[in-house]
């Protein structure tokens, strides 16, 4: 994979052979004729038209990314949101239904909820970590099953193939958040994930430079199934979600990732593999020794101890399952004053910057739900959520403990 990303070629040979791809900070481009601009417009010709629908920086990206998980397609947009939005908007109508969990990041979950809802969208909430309590909420309006591979802040961790296998049986799609572990540790086709959503503004970009998502469809979902799309699969196949995405909804939506993030990015994927797994294994031994000290009450990271996920999350991701752990004090108070104490690890929000980062999600990304509805997704006063970042293992504990 880390051959792959080095070595993927531009789409068209550079004017002065420059080894990192150019900025293209360009809205429209010029055209020899006028018969040549009809068939880039109509889709005839792979020809850039307008950046808002591709680019040439945004399309290697895009390019590195198919090259290394052998996906049908790629696409990037500007934030790990609007991926999760173009596809599920591609994919539902009103009337149809999302299968998923209540375990999910506070955005997915108010739009899910709120925003989809208001336009006839029904989600169907079930535990992901019982298949037979997922398989009961399909029914024949369901579009799509979604779920994260690691729940973030619960640390919870589905059985991706049974799940998969069920999808299979009724006919609907695997959509999965990869964002905590990424592809150069998870294989997601190969645990039946259809489509693969991320949010690249996490390992992806190199240490937090920039806002990005993406989406891959890995060409496995026999789209002839899909109410929606079964019109298009009947013309173009496998391509049929793509071509949806790609030709409406996400130019309609404005969401394509920018020409100089797609750079950034692209710069940060040649870095990804070393990034992670120092980050992943200084998160598990950190985890290790935090675990030890009297003032916390529990720890929570999925190959640790006793944890009731070890044995599934090694199985799809191994020992060092992504850089994030939490740990439960004793109230909502002393988590302040633990944040409040802290001298290295940074009080902010976002995962796997290449700095330490702490936060209180019940205050702060779930802070304008109910305490009811915080209860029913599992996100405690008592928790926080530690994203662990490229400093030495020691100084990061020595700050946690003294902060304690």
């Amino acid at each position: 994979m880390e051959t792959k990303i080095l070595h993927t070629p531009y789409a068209k040979p550079d004017a002065y052979n420059a080894l990192s791809m150019p900025v293209y900070h360009s809205a429209a481009y010029e055209f020899e004729s006028a018969e040549e601009m009809e068939m880039a417009f109509t889709g005839k010709s792979t020809n850039h038209t307008y950046s808002r629908i591709t680019n040439p920086t945004v399309q290697y990206f895009e390019d590195r990314v198919k090259n290394i998980t052998g996906a049908l397609s790629v696409t990037a947009l500007n934030s790990g949101m609007a991926a999760i939005a173009n596809a599920i908007i591609t994919l539902s109508k009103s009337g149809s239904n999302i299968v998923t969990s209540r375990h999910l990041f506070g955005n997915t979950y108010s739009l899910f909820t709120s925003t989809l809802a208001a336009f006839g969208i029904e989600t169907r909430f079930c535990d992901m970590t019982a298949p037979a309590n997922v398989e009961s909420q399909i029914n024949e309006d369901t579009c799509a099953v979604f779920l994260e591979i690691i729940t973030n802040p619960q640390m919870e961790v589905a059985d991706l193939q049974a799940i998969s296998q069920i999808c299979k049986v009724k006919n609907v799609p695997l959509l999965a958040d990869t964002t905590i572990v990424p592809f150069c540790a998870f294989n997601a086709k190969a645990h039946g994930v259809d489509i693969e959503l991320i949010s690249s503004t996490k390992y992806i970009s190199g240490g937090a430079t920039s806002l990005g998502g993406i989406i891959i469809d890995y060409g496995t979902y026999n789209w002839m199934n899909s109410p929606k799309l079964l019109p298009l699969a009947k013309e173009v196949g496998d391509l049929a979600f793509t071509t949806k995405l790609r030709k409406e909804i996400h130019r309609n939506m404005g969401a394509y990732m920018t020409p100089h993030v797609a750079y950034m990015q692209t710069l940060g994927l040649e870095t990804l593999t070393l990034r992670y797994e120092k980050a992943s294994r200084t998160c598990f031994e950190l985890a290790k020794k935090v675990e030890q000290l009297p003032q916390v009450q529990c720890v929570n990271y999925p190959t640790l101890g006793e944890n009731k996920f070890a044995q599934v999350s090694r199985k799809q991701f191994g020992d060092y399952p992504g850089a994030m752990f939490t740990l439960d004090l004793e109230s909502r108070e002393t988590c302040f004053r633990f944040l409040n104490n802290l001298k290295l690890v940074k009080r902010a929000t976002n995962l796997f910057d290449n700095k330490s980062l702490a936060i209180h999600p019940a205050s702060t990304i779930f802070g304008t739900f109910t305490p009811e509805a915080r209860k029913l997704m599992r996100v405690m006063d008592t928790t926080i959520r530690v994203s662990v970042g490229l400093e030495a293992l020691d100084d990061i504990f020595e700050d946690i403990k003294d902060s304690l």
